[in-house]
C-alpha cells in the first residue's frame, strides 16, 4: 500500500481550505521539479494545469552555484518558461542583506563557483585573491562545486581574523541521484568551524524567510496564500513554517515518509508536486 496515499486521505476540511486558499506555490528545484539535471515528467503538466486555474509560481533554490541567468537558461532546456524575477537564489538573498546590513562592505572573499563570483562582482563588490595581502571586508561561504584546498584554508585563515562572516545556505549535501555525496555548504561550515571555532555571523537561504518575503511583497499575497513546496524538513518546510506560508513536503527528494511523519513540522506530505496539484484543484473545485 502507498502511505502517501493513505496519509492524504485523511485531510480534515480545515486541511483542504487551506489548500483552496493556495494561489501561489514557492517551488524549492533540486528534488521537487527535477533531480539534478533530470525533469520529473509530472513537473510542466502540473504547472500548466496549476496556472490555467490561477495558481502562480515562482522557484527558490538554496544551490547558489549558477547566477540567476544561469538557472533561467537551465528551466528554459527542461522546457519551463520563467522570468528573472520569478527565480530567487541565495546569492540575491546575500547581496541584498549585505548592501542593507553592511553597507560599508565592498571587498569579499568567497568560496563559490566563478558564476557566483560574478554575480557579485556585477552587484559592485570586489572579490579578493587568496592572498594575506588582499585582505577582504568579509568572508562568504557557499556551496562550492570548483572548491581547491588553498582557498578553504584561506577562508578558515579569515574566519579566524573575525571579520564578518556570512554562508549562502545552511544544506548539508546537494540532492543527486549520482553515485556519490555533493558536500554542500552546511558541511563547508562545519569545516571552517572545526579548525576555528567560528561559526557564521548569518546564514542566508532556506530556512530564511527572505525569498518568502519577497514573493509575498511582488505579488501581493497575504502568506496563508502561499504555498512553500520543497523536498527538506530543516530548510523548506521550516522557512514556510518561519514565514506563515502553507509548508509541503514532497517525497521526491531527500526526505522520506516515515522521517516526515516522525518530524510532524510539515502541514501537508505528499509523493510529489503532482499529487500537490492534484490536491488544490480538487479542494478549488469541492
Amino acid at each position: 500500500m502507498d502511505m502517501t496515499e493513505n496519509y492524504n486521505k485523511t485531510l480534515t476540511p480545515e486541511q483542504r481550505e487551506k489548500l483552496r486558499r493556495v494561489r501561489h506555490l514557492a517551488l524549492d528545484m533540486d528534488g521537487t521539479i527535477y533531480m539534478e539535471n533530470n525533469i520529473f515528467p509530472f513537473t510542466i503538466p502540473t504547472l500548466d494545469a496549476l496556472k490555467a486555474d490561477g495558481v502562480g509560481h515562482s522557484f527558490l533554490t538554496n544551490n547558489p552555484t549558477k547566477s540567476v541567468g544561469d538557472y533561467v537558461a537551465k528551466l528554459a532546456k527542461m522546457g519551463i518558461d520563467c522570468a528573472f524575477e520569478d527565480m530567487y537564489t541565495t546569492p540575491i538573498a546575500t547581496i541584498d542583506y549585505i548592501k542593507m546590513a553592511y553597507p560599508e562592505v565592498k571587498r569579499l572573499f568567497m568560496l563559490g563557483t566563478p558564476s557566483m563570483r560574478e554575480q557579485f562582482v556585477q552587484a559592485g563588490f570586489v572579490s579578493c585573491e587568496d592572498d594575506p595581502a588582499d585582505r577582504p571586508d568579509m568572508l562568504i561561504v557557499a556551496f562550492d562545486t570548483t572548491l581547491v584546498y588553498s582557498r578553504l584554508c584561506r577562508a578558515a585563515w579569515w574566519a579566524k581574523q573575525g571579520i564578518p562572516y556570512i554562508a549562502t545556505n545552511p544544506d548539508w549535501v546537494c540532492p543527486t541521484d549520482a553515485e556519490t555525496i555533493l558536500v554542500d555548504c552546511g558541511s563547508l561550515q562545519k569545516c571552517i568551524e572545526a579548525a576555528t571555532g567560528r561559526k557564521p555571523d548569518k546564514v542566508m537561504g532556506k530556512p530564511d524567510p527572505t525569498m518568502l518575503d519577497g514573493i509575498r511583497d511582488r505579488h501581493g499575497l497575504k502568506p496563508e496564500e502561499i504555498a512553500m513546496v520543497g523536498d527538506r524538513i530543516y530548510t523548506d518546510i521550516e522557512m514556510g513554517r518561519r514565514a506563515g506560508a502553507v509548508s509541503v513536503l514532497v517525497l521526491s527528494g531527500e526526505t522520506t515518509l516515515e522521517t516526515a511523519l516522525e518530524a510532524g513540522t510539515a502541514d501537508f506530505i505528499v509523493r510529489d508536486l503532482r499529487e500537490l496539484g492534484d490536491l488544490i484543484l480538487e479542494s478549488r473545485r469541492a
